[in-house]
C-alpha cells in the first residue's frame, strides 16, 4: 500500500474536512497555541498545539478551495506566527497575537469558509 493511499484511508475515518470553520480553526490554533506555551512554560507544547490546528485547517483549506489557495494561507498562518513575536515587542504579547490571529481568520473565512457556510436553506 502505498503513502498516499495510507494516507486517504486515514482522511476517510476522519469527521469532513468542513465540519468546522477553518477561520475559528487558525484563530485557536494561533491563540490557543500562545496560550498553552505561556502558562505551561513549555513552549515545544504551544508549538505541538500550533501545528495540529495548522494541519486540520489545512485539510480543510485543500478540500475546499485546492493547493494554490492552500499554500497561500499557510504560508501566511506560519509567517502570523512568526510576525507576533516582534509585534509583541511593539504592543504586547497578548494584542499581538489577537492581531494576527483575526488577519488570519478574516483570510480564512475570505477564501474558503465563506463557500462551506452560506447558510442556504433549502
Amino acid at each position: 500500500m502505498s503513502v498516499k493511499e495510507t494516507l486517504h484511508e486515514l482522511d476517510e475515518l476522519l469527521p469532513s474536512a468542513v465540519a468546522l470553520p477553518s477561520s475559528a480553526v487558525v484563530a485557536g490554533g494561533l491563540i490557543g497555541g500562545y496560550a498553552v506555551a505561556r502558562f505551561t512554560g513549555v513552549r515545544a507544547l504551544g508549538g505541538a498545539v500550533l501545528l495540529a490546528k495548522g494541519v486540520v485547517a489545512g485539510r480543510t483549506w485543500y478540500r475546499s478551495a485546492g493547493p494554490a489557495t492552500t499554500a497561500g494561507l499557510s504560508v501566511l498562518y506560519l509567517a502570523g506566527f512568526g510576525l507576533s513575536h516582534p509585534l509583541a515587542k511593539k504592543i504586547g504579547a497578548w494584542p499581538s497575537v489577537f492581531t494576527v490571529a483575526a488577519v488570519n481568520a478574516a483570510a480564512s473565512w475570505a477564501l474558503v469558509d465563506r463557500h462551506n457556510f452560506r447558510g442556504e436553506t433549502a
